[in-house]
């Protein structure tokens, strides 16, 4: 994962135990709230399992928090926190999460496709704790062990910056003998 510090399953989770009493609530893009009738309708664990382009295999695990947000408007206020930790208590009945799994919420509605955001910033604002969302981002995992992502199939490596090559020095050489040298002028040019 990239080196940006990303919230895990453990500290997310602690996050909402300290505030049992708020409002949770969710902003996806600056000014925009998951509606405050959104359900959370599964919590899911994801390992994955992967081989970088520098060939070198990663393991994770991903928890993610999928929000839905009903047709009809439901509820003028978003569930408190001690629900969405009932529905937590629940799941992790059934499915042991993982404490140090990256936290992903999944959201989508019809104005926002559905993707899947970190939690970034927690604030508190009155009587609600806000967690705002950050975009998924993509990397190259080689590059940012300092290493090289591959090769292509000249054998160049295919992340690296391109080699500076120099311009080949011309070396002039004098082919005509002395005694075949033309003058301008004289007819033989």
């Amino acid at each position: 994962m990239e080196t940006t510090e990303l919230t895990n399953w453990q500290t997310f989770k602690a996050t909402l135990e300290q505030h049992p009493e708020l409002n949770l609530q969710f902003q996806y893009a600056e000014g925009k709230w998951v509606d405050a009738s959104y359900h959370i309708t599964e919590i899911k664990q994801a390992p994955i399992v992967s081989v970088d382009c520098g060939g070198k295999m990663n393991t994770w695990a991903e928890i993610i928090v999928q929000l839905w947000e009903p047709s009809v408007q439901d509820s003028e206020r978003a569930m408190q926190v001690s629900k969405a930790l009932s529905i937590v208590k629940i799941v992790e009945k059934s499915l042991p999460l993982n404490p140090l799994g990256t936290v992903k919420i999944e959201f989508g509605n019809s104005q926002f496709d559905t993707r899947q955001m970190y939690p970034g910033e927690f604030i508190i604002e009155g009587d609600n704790l806000i967690v705002n969302l950050i975009p998924d981002f993509t990397q190259c995992k080689a590059i940012g062990r300092g290493a090289s992502c591959g090769t292509t199939d000249s054998g160049e490596e295919c992340c690296a910056p391109a080699a500076k090559s120099e311009k080949p020095k011309l070396q002039m050489v004098n082919l005509v003998v002395e005694a075949q040298t033309c003058e301008p002028g004289s007819g033989c040019c």
